[in-house]
């Protein structure tokens, strides 16, 4: 096994990193807008024409009213619960289940935790 240093790793990082920028291909938005077909414009512009609608003037007939809540579910993506670190004791063999599955162990224990919890909590209401 080779050593190698602190200097040639941060070299290595960097190369690595300008490939991947080398890689990349990245557009103004003049020109992605010039990439539409004028198939494409026309339907742009006819979908922004439509937008114009006031709300209220908006044909909302053909979609039911929702008034029954009571099974929604509420998926913010921007919500992250509070992490509270912690020591717990398991089986040898369980932890080694969820280490063998690759990084993000603590992560799926939580999940599987979480999921648990959440059937338990529905169960009692």
């Amino acid at each position: 096994m080779t050593v190698k240093s602190y200097e040639s790793l941060v070299q290595d990082k960097s190369l690595r990193r300008s490939e991947i920028d080398m890689s990349m291909v990245r557009y103004s938005r003049k020109e992605l807008n010039e990439k539409f077909s004028d198939k494409q414009d026309a339907e742009i512009q006819r979908l922004l024409a439509k937008g114009t609608v006031a709300d209220d003037q908006l044909d909302l007939s053909d979609i039911p009213e929702i008034t029954d809540w009571s099974n929604a579910v509420r998926h913010n993506q921007f919500y992250r619960p509070v992490k509270q670190q912690t020591s717990i004791r398991l089986d040898a063999d369980v932890l080694a289940w969820f280490k063998s599955q690759g990084k993000g162990y603590q992560t799926r224990m939580n999940e599987i935790l979480r999921d648990a919890m959440l059937k338990e909590l529905k169960n009692h209401q």
